[in-house]
């Protein structure tokens, strides 16, 4: 009786332990397998990052080559290689090659392993070149903002700067301290503001004054390279006149007015006329090309459609309007051999503006001297795009108050600002436009326009992320 109560324990003992042993078993194959499935997965993520490395690698050597060396369209196929030459796996690459006048490359790497597994991983990473378009105003002089001044973006001057509106970013000078042209007295900080209470003078400290500098204000900081900022006409005049590009000679009139349209094309119209300077509307301020700056009559000349690779240069003056949508464009204004008699103005009288606000829609006005608000300009002006004034100043000529049309309510621009000279739209009479916004659109640091100066040639990571 004994005995068989003992057997009893024993097989059900037994069978309790071979469970047990059986679910360990178990439980230590599952942990194997597991383990070997993370590393697999964690060798196919260093293989997709090896594809992404390869190919920043490659866009280093060749910046303009979006096709692998290859020439033809991909995905593009790689083995990848342990040490001992053996191949564990491969990467392949999808690219996405940047807009017209971008730097903006997509790259996607799949990493998979040879061992069986199926273990896969999908990365993605956007490479750009900077351009010099990292403010919403950038001038090579010092520069005045007056009181109805709203920025958005951040602002950098290699002069000083007095700002009385309000910036939502930061501001920057060169310059520690200086003496402020409109102002009289001692030297003053290089970014200073004369909006109640006004700031004390150095060497005592600058106050945060947070109500005009939401973000703050910084001097001295390095100056800006503004001979780099100024885009080199002379190539952008070569590039424009080829079979990709527009290229249209001096007019033999007063030059040209272009009118943007959101079909892709633009209407090109000689213009014969302007308007001369009403009675009692006078260059007081006796300013370099001092005009009203607002056409009077044009001739028609022909529908154009937009250059494949977005450059039109014209040898005169230029008046621009209009709206595209979904176009990238550069409009530069030069004259050659360059003379200071001779340099040419881009004018802005009438609504400038993108379709879309995502980096599709992108515009450049590159102009050898001005970029002009004329005296019959809009009472509310919109300009969407990157000014660039490369020998002179972008904003509105003085017109008295005894002007017509001296005076104006609102203008708003999105992109940015880049400026020789002095920039400015209003004056301390209360002419010119009564309020001021200055917008930073940021898709123009990674995206700009056809031909718009770069900060150097290496491509950056802009983002990376797993699929």
């Amino acid at each position: 009786m004994n005995k068989g109560y003992l057997l009893i324990q024993v097989l059900v003992f037994g069978a309790i332990g071979l469970t047990i042993i059986g679910g360990l078993i178990g439980w230590a194959g599952s942990n194997l397998r597991l383990t070997r499935l993370l590393a697999s997965r964690e060798q196919a993520l260093q293989i997709a990052e090896a594809g992404l490395d390869y190919y920043r690698w490659h866009l280093a050597h060749a910046p303009q080559d979006f096709q692998d060396g290859t020439g033809v369209p991909g995905p593009y196929v790689h083995p990848f290689l342990d040490k001992d030459g053996n191949q564990i796996g491969q990467f392949t690459l999808t690219i996405t090659p940047p807009l017209i006048g971008s730097t903006l490359v997509t790259v996607r790497s799949v990493g998979e392993v040879a061992n069986g597994s199926g273990a896969k991983r999908t990365l993605e990473s956007r490479l750009a070149i900077p351009s010099l378009a990292k403010y919403a105003v950038v001038a090579n002089a010092p520069m005045r903002f007056g009181v109805g001044t709203e920025v958005f973006g951040p602002i950098h001057a290699n002069g000083g700067i007095r700002f009385d509106g309000f910036a939502h970013n930061l501001v920057t000078s060169a310059q520690a301290t200086y003496d402020d042209p409109d102002h009289s007295g001692g030297n003053e900080f290089g970014v200073h503001t004369h909006l109640a209470p006004t700031d004390p003078l150095p060497p005592a400290e600058a106050p945060a004054r947070t109500d005009v500098f939401a973000t703050g204000r910084k001097f001295p900081v390095p100056a800006e390279d503004f001979v780099g900022l100024s885009a080199d006409l002379a190539a952008i005049k070569a590039e424009a006149n080829t079979a990709d590009g527009l290229y249209f000679a001096n007019s033999g009139a007063q030059g040209y007015e272009v009118v943007l349209k959101t079909n892709d094309t633009f209407d090109l119209y000689k213009v014969t006329s302007v308007y001369s300077a009403p009675r009692n509307c006078d260059a007081i301020l006796s300013q370099s090309g001092w005009g009203t700056w607002s056409v009077r009559r044009r001739n028609f000349e022909g529908n154009y459609p937009f250059p494949a690779n977005g450059l039109i240069f014209i040898e005169d003056h230029v008046w621009v309007s209009g709206q595209i949508d979904g176009a990238r464009l550069t409009i530069a204004s030069a004259s050659f051999p360059e003379s200071v008699n001779t340099h040419t103005s881009i004018t802005v009288n009438n609504d400038l503006k993108y379709t879309n606000f995502e980096g599709l829609d992108t515009l450049a006005l590159i102009a050898q001297y001005n970029v002009n608000v004329g005296l019959y300009s809009e009472d509310n002006l919109e300009i969407h795009g990157a000014l660039v004034a490369k020998n002179g100043r972008v904003g509105r000529y003085y017109y008295e108050p005894s002007c017509p049309d001296d005076s104006k309510a609102e203008i708003t621009l999105l992109g940015m600002i880049a400026t020789k000279e002095r920039y400015g739209f209003a004056y301390t009479d209360g002419t010119g436009y009564n309020l001021r916004n200055l917008i930073y659109d940021s898709n123009l640091l990674y995206g700009p326009p056809p031909s718009f100066p770069l900060t150097s040639d290496q491509y950056q990571i802009i983002s990376w992320r797993e699929i």
